[in-house]
């Protein structure tokens, strides 16, 4: 949701600037707005956003295709008044009911009650909680792939494309002019009146920000969308934010492909990867770490990496973490909490995707120890998987310490390659400890 603080009122159109005509009968409705600065809290807006809504006219019925922010209501329904009579509408789409593209939904449904609505099945249950006493009001229909609505000489086409970035997300296809409204998907915070890709500014900078803050996190549902969309190879590819992506579409297919895709190989084949970051005060955690890469290095099929994150720039391990198959994160306890890089690197890895990985936690400490148990509970909440309770030592290890090192770090390292029994922790584990 947008904070109220941080938006602005969305400037209303002079008359000229109506609805924009993509192909004949298909029409962008939207609004734009120059002054947003943030969007979500998630990315910084430097020039404002475009919110995309758009209208295509069948011979039997007219279809609109999301709405906007509640925001740039007027803008979008003088754009609407001006192509479609509301008792014509008989198809609305809802491609994802975040407030940004459901905005003008219940002024919409007021004025064209008629109109039969879809959605995803997971948008259903978004949109009774939107509308509450009037959802039964309506015509309302979940769609999945492989579900079509006809205009009559033109046919809307549905596909579930969920956590693209939210799990209501799908998209449409429009057949027979190989138009697809892709909703988030190949959008772009840029605020251009001209629209197109091939007439606006230089928008490659927002275009790949975006994709980072806001699809990064969801890379394999991104490349599960691509595998729909790709073999349609559209014309025109119309998100809700941002440029209209006519000129080459398929160099973007091709760019997000590459974007959702894995960055790094290094030659890596099919051997799993652990990376060992650590922070150490007084060398103690330090050489926990050192022992733990070389227990894990004697797993045949493990490639193990050991950092120093007191010793380089955040932002690469993020990259770097996005990667591999398994972390082990080291820190010390300090006044009873693990030390602020750990927490920083830790809240990065919200714009990745970590679900499934294995992770685990190590440190020494002096006196409470909480700092492994806390983060173990932050790995839990990004979804990783801890197959090993987490190492403590107290102060410097012995050698029985560093030998019980040295075997967790075998232990993970057999994880990775499906050696050991399969065994998860939970936080009650955590807390009984």
């Amino acid at each position: 949701m947008f904070p109220a603080a941080a938006t602005f009122a969305c400037p209303q159109p002079p008359v000229s600037e109506g609805p924009v005509e993509i192909v004949p009968g298909v029409h962008w409705i939207g609004a734009f707005d120059p002054n947003l600065r943030s969007f979500d809290t998630l990315m910084k807006t430097a020039n404002g956003t475009s919110y995309n809504a758009y209208v295509v006219r069948g011979s039997a019925g007219v279809a609109v295709i999301d709405t906007v922010d509640e925001t740039c209501s007027d803008a979008f329904f003088a754009r609407l008044e001006a192509v479609a009579r509301y008792d014509e509408i008989s198809v609305l789409v809802l491609n994802h009911l975040e407030s940004d593209h459901s905005g003008a939904l219940a002024e919409l449904l007021r004025r064209a009650p008629q109109a039969h609505v879809h959605v995803s099945p997971r948008g259903l249950q978004i949109l009774r909680t939107l509308l509450k006493d009037a959802f039964g009001l309506y015509r309302i229909s979940p769609v999945t792939t492989g579900h079509s609505v006809s205009l009559g000489d033109r046919s809307l086409h549905f596909l579930t494309t969920p956590n693209v970035h939210w799990p209501d997300t799908q998209c449409t296809w429009l057949d027979q002019d190989r138009i697809i409204f892709t909703c988030d998907l190949f959008g772009s915070h840029y605020c251009d009146e001209r629209l197109f890709d091939d007439l606006v500014g230089d928008f490659r900078f927002s275009f790949e920000h975006y994709f980072d803050r806001i699809m990064r996190p969801f890379r394999s549902s991104v490349a599960a969308a691509l595998d729909l969309i790709e073999p349609l190879a559209p014309a025109v590819i119309a998100p809700s934010h941002g440029p209209i992506l006519r000129a080459n579409p398929g160099d973007y297919l091709r760019h997000y492909r590459r974007l959702s895709s894995p960055r790094f190989g290094f030659g890596a084949g099919t051997d799993k990867t652990l990376a060992i970051l650590y922070i150490s005060a007084h060398g103690a955690t330090a050489e926990l770490a050192q022992a733990i890469r070389d227990g894990a290095a004697e797993e045949p099929g493990v490639r193990v990496s050991l950092f120093d994150l007191d010793r380089g720039e955040l932002h690469p391990f993020v990259d770097l973490i996005e990667e591999v198959d398994g972390i082990a994160l080291g820190t010390p306890t300090i006044n009873g909490d693990a030390v602020r890089a750990v927490w920083e690197l830790l809240a990065k890895l919200v714009d990745i995707e970590t679900k499934g990985k294995l992770g685990a936690a190590f440190g020494s400490y002096g006196w409470s120890g909480e700092a492994v148990r806390q983060v173990e509970a932050r790995l839990q909440g990004l979804k990783m998987r801890l197959p090993e309770p987490g190492l403590r030592v107290k102060l410097e290890p012995t050698a029985a310490d560093l030998a019980e090192a040295r075997a967790f770090g075998r232990r993970l390292a057999a994880h990775l390659t499906g050696r050991a029994p399969p065994r998860e922790i939970d936080l009650a584990d955590l807390a009984a400890r």
